[in-house]
């Protein structure tokens, strides 16, 4: 008898192929297709439903899902996981914007909605796995469970699931984690999909293509400060430290003669935003970092070896080393400086293709000297 397979369809081209695939492999399918977010219900959980937010545009990709499901002749489902989504993802994405620091809230939502909720809800419909269409890869070893890097390099997405644990992987399926992104789109193409040719979604779903300092004016009001700069004078004003990141250029209004400006540190105790320009760019860089929240997929990392480390989903490679601290704290030592590593992003681990888990970017240092993050 097949293995069930219930597999999350976004209305996207990427989980769309990930359909093709399984039944390619003689699984048997189902999709479902997860609600997380309405603004009017989230408006009301916040107790203010005349906040400016836009709806995202999930009936569309819904209505696309639809027609997906009906092609390749899979059961589709529709399931809300609104409440779950506000209580376990974007709580903690506003408490840690209040801190003035940038999390990840991609990461917490494969933890917490794809890989946990929606989960719970495969087991009712008797799944044997549940499937995704990230650009990762999954390798089930009798009771050990390792994940790896999507082939596709510039598409891989195993960054987002560093905090899996052992039992979330050993359910997990990535059907387009060997594919090129070219190759995906050519056989949803081959099918006649409608995803086919669909834009690719950026971005968090309930911020989408808004500007997302205006989407957290909604959530966190503005409350001006000083910018400061290296020498202590007083440069500009700013909106509110919460609304800006290490290293940004963009959206400062201090340019003029000279070099760029960019953001440099926050002190949300006094409400300011450090910014440099010139030579005050090596203030962006570090060496070691304090993490929390650490999750190891197989197991402790060997304080003697030399693994990788990404800072950041779009950074590069680093060398590093770890150490483990009391009270479940983790430094981790890079070999070579890295610019902009923010407290609230995650560091998350590698030894070669096999990603290891990762942490919460707690404090930032460059040698002893505490960074102003």
């Amino acid at each position: 008898m097949a293995k069930r397979v219930v597999i999350g369809l976004s209305g996207g081209v990427d989980s769309s192929v990930a359909i093709i695939k399984l039944l390619e492999e003689g699984y048997d399918v189902e999709a479902v297709f997860m609600r997380n977010w309405d603004s009017a219900t989230n408006n009301d959980l916040l107790g203010n439903p005349t906040l400016n937010d836009d709806v995202c545009p999930q009936e569309v990709d819904y209505q696309d899902a639809i027609k997906v499901a009906e092609k390749l002749g899979v059961k589709l489902h529709r399931i809300d996981f609104i409440e779950e989504y506000w209580n376990r993802v974007f709580s903690y994405f506003i408490d840690e914007y209040k801190k003035a620091r940038t999390p990840n809230p991609d990461i917490m939502c494969n933890k917490e909605i794809k890989f946990k909720a929606f989960l719970d809800y495969a087991k009712t419909l008797n799944a044997d796995y549940i499937a995704m269409g990230h650009y990762a890869r999954v390798i089930h070893d009798g009771d050990k469970h390792y994940l790896l890097r999507g082939l596709d390099a510039n598409k891989d997405q195993s960054y987002f699931l560093c905090q899996l644990s052992q039992e979330q992987l050993s359910k997990a399926l990535f059907p387009i984690g060997e594919m090129q992104k070219t190759d995906v789109r050519r056989l949803a193409e081959e099918y006649d999909l409608v995803t086919a040719k669909k834009k690719d979604s950026t971005g968090v779903c309930f911020i989408g293509e808004r500007n997302f300092k205006e989407f957290l004016k909604n959530y966190l009001p503005a409350k001006k400060g000083n910018m400061v700069d290296t020498n202590g004078n007083i440069v500009g004003t700013h909106d509110g430290v919460m609304y800006y990141t290490i290293g940004q250029r963009k959206g400062l209004g201090i340019g003029g003669e000279g070099d760029a400006w960019f953001v440099i540190g926050k002190d949300i105790t006094t409400n300011t935003l450090y910014v440099g320009q010139g030579v005050s760019q090596e203030l962006l860089y570090a060496n070691r970092a304090i993490l929390t929240d650490v999750n190891f997929i197989n197991g402790p990392l060997d304080e003697n070896k030399i693994y990788t480390a990404k800072f950041r989903y779009r950074g590069t490679d680093i060398e590093v080393k770890v150490k483990y601290l009391e009270n479940d704290l983790v430094e981790v030592t890079s070999l070579t400086p890295v610019k902009a590593v923010t407290p609230g992003q995650s560091c998350v681990f590698y030894d070669g293709e096999y990603c290891l888990g990762g942490g919460i970017i707690d404090k930032v240092y460059f040698n002893d000297e505490l960074r102003k993050y």
